[in-house]
């Protein structure tokens, strides 16, 4: 019996101490895809602007209501690093209108970015990028770049991108890399091939449906440039209040719609970064103002030309290394 005591506890303590070891292994592999793993919010085309109207595309009436309700989802996301808003951040170029929306992008519980949109500067106008940067800097201590294109480190083993898409000579929808600005990207993306890049602009590089007054006008010199690189890289783009994502190779372009028109949306992006691979699982959500949703989506012709096909709001997307 006494022998039979003993052989008992003994494989009891080696069944205790194998458990232990796969708890230390899972709690590991956990840890590790968190500490390698990088989550964001994207947010375009909100059109801020205060005690205005509706127009016949967009609920700009709505706009401080909708930016808040995004905000609210955010913060209510847990671990978020970073939140990028792509451009038409405002709807007129109008300083009080810039200091408006200050205090409400003040609620983020998250660092928070920004590129130009073609709304955000008026070509000869008052408002030029150089004095929108330094009222951004008053509102936000984590925004201290100096030009309209710039970079950073959210976390080791990615590189931030972001791009000025928009053209200062001429009053026009159009977007434009300039000649010194292309060549500063490529030699971001030289310098950050074991990196994943994450790649940020008002004007998309892949349309989600043709538009000739909107398009980039260098749209594949810009896509080539990006292109030669073969480590990780995903763009996301506005502009055109359409959800759109398009895989090639390497590179995910990613368009994500507005939250003044229909769907009234943003996205929230979770990346995976493993040994071999990297996992993109995007996901679109809607504002929670319903009854401004149903209203939007009247106003818009088509709304399947701005919602997308399912696979162009939510997905898991895997880039090999």
């Amino acid at each position: 019996m006494k022998r039979k005591k003993e052989n008992f506890i003994t494989k009891l303590r080696n069944w205790l101490f194998t458990l232990v070891l796969v708890v230390i292994m899972l709690f590991g592999v956990q840890g590790y895809t968190n500490a390698s793993g990088l989550r964001f919010a994207q947010i375009s085309d909100d059109h801020f602007l205060e005690d205005a109207p509706n127009t016949t595309f967009k609920m700009i009436a709505e706009s401080p209501k909708l930016l808040d309700d995004a905000i609210e989802q955010i913060n209510m996301t847990p671990n978020v690093n970073f939140v990028m808003f792509t451009g038409d951040l405002i709807d007129k170029p109008f300083e009080k209108e810039l200091h408006a929306v200050l205090p409400h992008l003040a609620k983020l519980n998250a660092p928070w970015y920004f590129s130009f949109g073609n709304h955000d500067v008026c070509v000869g106008g008052y408002l030029t990028k150089s004095m929108y940067f330094s009222i951004l800097k008053e509102g936000n201590p984590n925004f201290n770049f100096e030009k309209p294109y710039y970079s950073f480190v959210p976390k080791k083993g990615y590189k931030v991108i972001v791009l000025d898409s928009i053209i200062d000579s001429e009053i026009t929808a159009n977007g434009y890399i300039y000649p010194e600005q292309l060549k500063w990207l490529d030699n971001e993306l030289k310098n950050s091939q074991k990196d994943v890049v994450l790649i940020f602009m008002h004007v998309p590089i892949v349309e989600p449906f043709p538009s000739p007054n909107h398009r980039m006008r260098n749209a594949n010199e810009v896509k080539s440039t990006i292109e030669k690189y073969k480590n990780p890289i995903a763009v996301f783009t506005g502009h055109y209040h359409a959800a759109k994502i398009t895989q090639n190779d390497n590179v995910l372009y990613v368009s994500t719609p507005s939250l003044v028109s229909y769907p009234n949306a943003f996205r929230i992006i979770n990346i995976t970064n493993k040994r071999n691979k990297v996992i993109f699982d995007i996901q679109l959500k809607e504002t929670r103002l319903k009854n401004v949703q149903k209203l939007a989506k009247l106003m818009v012709f088509a709304s399947s030309i701005y919602s997308g096909e399912e696979k162009d709001q939510n997905g898991v997307f895997v880039i090999k290394k």
